[in-house]
């Protein structure tokens, strides 16, 4: 589909056949819902430590490919290979659990390292102050950062994230930048 090659020229080209076994390697020929297709051919490489941007037009297919690459969807025509590893994903919506307090979230995920360490991401992320609220509580741009903060405690060889800083005002959004570099 033309809009699919538009959003990822930046990105597309064929995978490399030598590729590392810390490389992620995306080749995807086609993706389909039904009938209508909504990816055509998107092919790539991510070597360890590199960093890529998908961009593109609302419902060009940004969020499918990475659902393909996270693999929570497995129907598409191709392959990914992932770098071994744990892999974390920042989704569009924070989906945090309601009944759980935001420091409460990220020390449920293993290997986090309990509450005390959850509450050390919080404040890395500017929630300090909030990691005894419940997401109901807070903002939807504190709800973000804490879903970030929570991806982080994974401490992934793979760092998905799906729109993370939209609704973030301009200082938060640029602390986050820079807590993504760092990471």
């Amino acid at each position: 589909m033309g809009a699919s090659r538009g959003a990822l020229a930046a990105m597309s080209g064929p995978p490399e056949k030598t590729a590392g076994v810390d490389t992620l390697r995306v080749d995807v020929r086609a993706k389909r819902f039904g009938a209508a297709q909504v990816l055509g051919r998107v092919a790539f490489t991510l070597a360890a430590g590199e960093t890529a941007a998908l961009l593109g037009p609302s419902g060009v297919g940004k969020s499918t490919l990475l659902a393909m690459i996270a693999g929570t969807d497995a129907d598409f025509d191709g392959a990914i290979a992932r770098p071994p590893g744990r892999l974390a994903m920042v989704f569009q919506t924070p989906r945090l659990l309601p009944w759980r307090t935001l420091a409460e979230n990220i020390a449920l995920i293993p290997g986090a390292g309990g509450i005390d360490a959850a509450r050390a991401l919080l404040a890395r992320v500017g929630l300090g102050a909030a990691a005894d609220q419940h997401p109901e509580r807070v903002s939807l741009g504190m709800q973000r950062r804490a879903a970030l903060a929570r991806a982080l405690a994974v401490r992934p060889s793979l760092l998905l994230m799906d729109e993370p800083l939209v609704s973030l005002d301009v200082e938060s959004a640029q602390a986050m930048r820079a807590l993504i570099a760092q990471t």
